[in-house]
C-alpha cells in the first residue's frame, strides 16, 4: 500500500514538473476593429475556451478592412472574418478562398433613413441623395430594392460618403445611406437623438446571406485546427446566449472603449443574429444568393457551393 502511495506520489510530481503542452498557433484576421460582432471571438479567447481546444488564438485588426481575405489567399493569415457577397465575388475573380464557418447569420445590412423625415417607403426614395461606403454590393443592393418599387438606380444620386453614414445623414448630406449595419447606424442615430428608419434587403427583394463568416485557403480546409477552432466559437456563442451579462463583462475585459452605450445597445441587438452551429452550412441558402449577384453582374458564373464553401470535418 504504501509503495502504491509512493508510486502515485511520484507520477503526480512527475507530471507537475513537466512544462504545458504547446498550443497551436492559429492566426486570425478581424474584418473591422472589434466590435459586438466579434463577441464569440472575444470570449471565447477571455475564457479560455481557445486554449481548451489547444489553440492559440491570434485576433487581429486590419489596417485596411478589404486586407484580410486576401492575406489570407496569400498564405499571410490562417483564417479572416470576411462577408458572404465578398467571398463570392472574390472567389469568381480567382481568389482561392472557401467559407468554413459562420460567425452573424443574418444581413446586417441596411438603407437607413430619418425616421422622422419625409420618407416613409422605399418609393419615397425617388430623386433623393443616398450615401454608400463601397460601390459594387451596395450598388446591387440598392438596385434590387428599388426595383421591387418600380424605381432604379437612376432614380436616385449616389454620393460617396467615405464609412460616414450616420453623419452624413444627420447633418444633411444625403436624404439615406446604404451599408449601414442595422445594429450599430440605429443605434447610434437613436443616442444622437435623430432616430433612424431602416429598410432591410431581406424584406425588399434580396435574397437571405451570411454577414459574417470565417474564410480559409482553399487549400487548407482540413487543417484540424480548423475544426477546433469553430467548436470552442460554437461554446462561446452558446455561453453568450445563456450568460449574456457574464459574456459582455468578459467581453469589455481590458477594452474600456467598448463599454459605452453605443456599444451596450449593439451587444443586445447582435446577440440573436450568431450562427449557433458556426460549422453548420446551407448550400442552398448560397446558391441562391450567388444566382442573385450574378443576376446584378457582380459575378461571372455561379459556381459550384463546394467550391468556395464547405463544411469542415
Amino acid at each position: 500500500m504504501k509503495r502504491t502511495f509512493a508510486a502515485a506520489a511520484f507520477a503526480t510530481g512527475l507530471l507537475a514538473s513537466l512544462p504545458a503542452l504547446a498550443q497551436d498557433k492559429l492566426s486570425v484576421m478581424l474584418d473591422w476593429f472589434v466590435n459586438p460582432d466579434h463577441a464569440p471571438l472575444v470570449v471565447a479567447q477571455e475564457l479560455g475556451f481557445f486554449k481548451e481546444a489547444g489553440l492559440e488564438v491570434e485576433l487581429t485588426a486590419p489596417a485596411d478592412p478589404n486586407d484580410p481575405p486576401k492575406l489570407v489567399a496569400a498564405g499571410r493569415s490562417d483564417l479572416a472574418i470576411s462577408y458572404q457577397p465578398q467571398l463570392i465575388v472574390q472567389v469568381d475573380e480567382g481568389l482561392p478562398l472557401v467559407r468554413v464557418g459562420t460567425l452573424v447569420s443574418t444581413p446586417l445590412n441596411s438603407v437607413v433613413v430619418l425616421r422622422d423625415g419625409p420618407i416613409k417607403t422605399m418609393k419615397d426614395l425617388k430623386g433623393r441623395k443616398v450615401g454608400f461606403s463601397v460601390g459594387g454590393f451596395e450598388d446591387a443592393l440598392l438596385g434590387a430594392m428599388l426595383e421591387k418599387h418600380g424605381l432604379s438606380l437612376k432614380d436616385v444620386q449616389l454620393v460617396n460618403v467615405n464609412f460616414s453614414l450616420s453623419p452624413s445623414i444627420l447633418s444633411g448630406q444625403v436624404d439615406a445611406v446604404v451599408g449601414a449595419f442595422r445594429n450599430f447606424e440605429l443605434n447610434q442615430m437613436e443616442i444622437e437623438k435623430h432616430p433612424g428608419r431602416a429598410f432591410y434587403p431581406e424584406e425588399e427583394g434580396v435574397p437571405p446571406y451570411d454577414e459574417l463568416i470565417v474564410v480559409a485557403h482553399q487549400d487548407k480546409t482540413a487543417d484540424p485546427r480548423i475544426k477546433r477552432f469553430l467548436d470552442a466559437v460554437e461554446r462561446a456563442t452558446l455561453y453568450i446566449l445563456n450568460h449574456p451579462e457574464e459574456a459582455q463583462a468578459a467581453f469589455v475585459k481590458g477594452r474600456p472603449e467598448l463599454n459605452d452605450e453605443l456599444n451596450r445597445r449593439a451587444w443586445a441587438d447582435t446577440l440573436p443574429r450568431f450562427s449557433h452551429s458556426p460549422a453548420a452550412l446551407d448550400a442552398a441558402r448560397y446558391t441562391r444568393f450567388a444566382e442573385f449577384l450574378k443576376a446584378r453582374g457582380l459575378i461571372k458564373a455561379v459556381q459550384p457551393v463546394e467550391r468556395y464553401a464547405v463544411v469542415v470535418k
